[in-house]
């Protein structure tokens, strides 16, 4: 183990180089992605087709299933338009969705909140796999969410800061990039989109008890799905410290988040599935920083400091879950190792037809990373693989839809959660706690 994570050896410049590149990816992700919007729209729209250094691909077409995608999504923004109107006999209102899931967490599960909370006009190449269209995903497609959704035969969740075509009537998503578990780490950090949610839940049961017909009703807030996927962000921000600082700085992060899942308790939520963090030593962005040599990489390629850190973090978070569970005897509270799930997509890539797990899709200087946190993806420089590559890392911090799904897949099967249950259980029954 060495004493400093920020390389394998020495501190000094992989200490600046990380600093650095986690307040690009807060603080100075919105103006890299203005500017490629406003300035180069021609250049990503072009890209969105095929092309890149590695290899001379054309144009890839998607049917069928993108096209699905798209007209449902229309017709739930039709749907929305109609779900807030005052009920009065013989009226027909649409019906309201069997499965409701409320999420909260960072980019890794925001599904356009960051763009419409910003007021970004995210362009081509983001979304190009599945949507054929920008839609605030930070990926080429779907997220882990998206695919949860869709086994749960449930749209897509709307972001709750879209204004317009957003439909609530499956739930809301709070999501957002560049949140943290820590308050006043970011502008919309856990306890921001808690309240969030608090304002709605509020607002709703007002409605309600005003007689009119809201997206969701008493019963869809408390038989809902509680998901939280969040707190990479905060274990970016210190992992330029010595090792032991970096775990004496986990113990409040996990506390916010399980402050967070008794607030909501407190307000009716009753089952919970909670995700860990990944392997934060397997993504480029963490890869490409520079160090003096390679004896922190593991077999796989990855760095061993920091994905020792994601485990303990994941740790400690099933351990405070599984306090929640024994004090609140009539909650189901799931939590999903993130880290083991994406670590051994790296380690056995080729067994999921990954041929690239270590090198991002979109980003900047070739192999072996393409990653350059002042030349990232959506910048002029954007050095982009072709659609039919498949790569696990989409930007170097978030992942492919190639990826996401076998991810998704994974944590669907509830093999890698404690209890070992399918997140398709807690629709219409609490599981056991297992003490």
């Amino acid at each position: 183990m060495t004493s400093g994570l920020a390389n394998g050896g020495g501190a000094g410049a992989g200490k600046v180089s990380l600093r650095l590149q986690y307040y690009v990816v807060l603080a100075g992700v919105a103006v890299v992605v203005v500017v490629a919007c406003l300035k180069y729209t021609p250049a990503a729209a072009v890209a969105a087709v095929g092309y890149g250094f590695w290899g001379g691909g054309g144009p890839q077409h998607q049917q069928g299933a993108a096209a699905s995608g798209v007209a449902v999504a229309g017709s739930a923004a039709v749907a929305a338009a109609a779900a807030t109107t005052t009920t009065s006999p013989g009226s027909s209102a649409p019906a309201r969705s069997p499965v409701v899931i409320f999420n909260f967490g960072d980019s890794n599960s925001d599904t356009g909140g960051m763009a419409a909370a910003m007021g970004l006009n995210i362009a081509l190449p983001e979304g190009r796999t599945y949507f054929r269209r920008p839609t605030g995903r930070l990926s080429d497609g779907r997220l882990v969410i998206d695919f949860i959704c869709e086994s749960l035969n449930t749209p897509h969740l709307s972001p709750y800061m879209k204004a317009l075509g957003s439909d609530f009537s499956n739930g809301v998503n709070f999501a957002i990039g560049g949140s943290t578990a820590t308050p006043g780490g970011s502008s919309f950090s856990l306890d921001v989109q808690l309240h969030q949610f608090l304002f709605f839940r509020t607002r709703s049961i007002e409605l309600i008890n005003q007689g009119v017909r809201t997206p969701i009703d008493r019963d869809g807030f408390r038989n809902a799905i509680y998901t939280i996927d969040i707190g990479q962000n905060d274990l970016s921000a210190y992992l330029h410290l010595p090792y032991d600082q970096v775990l004496a700085k986990i113990p409040p992060i996990v506390a916010h988040i399980k402050y967070a899942i008794e607030a909501l308790y407190g307000h009716g939520a009753r089952k919970f599935w909670v995700h860990g963090t990944g392997a934060l030593g397997c993504l480029p962005q963490k890869l490409a920083i520079p160090r003096d040599d390679d004896s922190d990489l593991d077999g796989n390629g990855c760095l061993k400091t920091y994905n020792d850190v994601a485990r303990s973090f994941n740790v400690q978070l099933a351990a405070a879950c599984r306090q929640l569970r024994q004090r609140m005897a009539d909650a189901a509270v799931v939590f999903t190792d993130m880290r083991a799930i994406k670590y051994d997509l790296v380690a056995n890539h080729t067994r999921y037809g990954i041929e690239t797990p270590l090198m991002a899709c979109c980003g900047h200087g070739g192999p072996p990373y393409n990653y350059n946190h002042f030349k990232m993806c959506m910048s002029a420089e954007m050095e982009l693989c072709d659609t039919d590559a498949k790569f696990a890392s989409w930007d170097g911090v978030h992942y492919t839809e190639a990826a996401n799904a076998v991810v998704a897949a994974k944590v669907l099967t509830g093999e890698y959660s404690t209890p070992p249950v399918r997140i398709a259980s807690l629709v219409n029954s609490t599981i056991a706690n297992d003490g």
